[in-house]
């Protein structure tokens, strides 16, 4: 099963680098026109664990399998712990810099104890600046098990985040698409122009009409 091959990865990684604890990182969020970037960090039990045997990346699953694996990720794992980035710190600092932003402010969140750790983070850059021992793994949500729980964390999160959003600013579809750049977004940017939460530094929103507002 996809789950015994991600645990067997992550046992892998604490033996090498002689740790007891591993910390997967993972983003949802970069790509959408509108809307926070979320990153979550997962803590799962040394031992391997039935009930998440199907956990793998989330752009694997459909919605009804993360929403499903979603509540057996925060029962299970010893700590889990989400934040994120808004439309205003990605315009700031560019969808990079905040999604390493929200990923430093999750693996702060989780408070943990003494002992020695890593954290994993997918992709092929590192939290800068982090003192945390670290190592950014390409593709990691595909492999390590850890990773992957965060991936559907954060996930889950976003899409719940975005389907509020959608009752808050009607008329954009955002329980639908997510904020990604579908035919049905962009046509409603076109008609209805940015909405608040648009990352008015991508160019399909810039295009809507409405001026790049940056904080200071």
């Amino acid at each position: 099963m996809p789950g015994n091959k991600l645990w067997r990865f992550d046992e892998a990684l604490r033996s090498h680098h002689d740790v007891a604890t591993l910390v997967g990182v993972d983003e949802a969020g970069r790509g959408p026109l509108a809307g926070p970037v979320v990153a979550a960090a997962v803590v799962l039990p040394t031992h391997e664990l039935k009930e998440l045997h199907d956990v793998k990346d989330s752009k694997a699953l459909n919605a009804k399998q993360r929403d499903a694996l979603y509540p057996l990720i925060r029962r299970h794992a010893l700590h889990v712990s989400a934040s994120f980035s808004d439309q205003g710190e990605v315009d700031a600092y560019n969808i990079l810099q905040a999604s390493l932003l929200a990923m430093r402010r999750a693996v702060t969140g989780l408070r943990l104890g003494g002992g020695p750790l890593l954290v994993v983070v997918d992709g092929n850059k590192e939290i800068p600046r982090f003192p945390i021992p670290q190592k950014a793994l390409v593709d990691g949500d595909a492999y390590s098990q850890s990773i992957a729980a965060a991936s559907i964390v954060a996930k889950v999160l976003r899409d719940r985040w975005m389907s509020r959003y959608d009752r808050r600013f009607p008329g954009y579809g955002f329980a639908q698409h997510k904020g990604y750049a579908t035919a049905e977004h962009l046509a409603a940017l076109d008609k209805l122009g940015p909405s608040p939460i648009h990352r008015r530094s991508f160019a399909p929103v810039m295009q809507g009409g409405l001026p790049l507002e940056i904080a200071e």
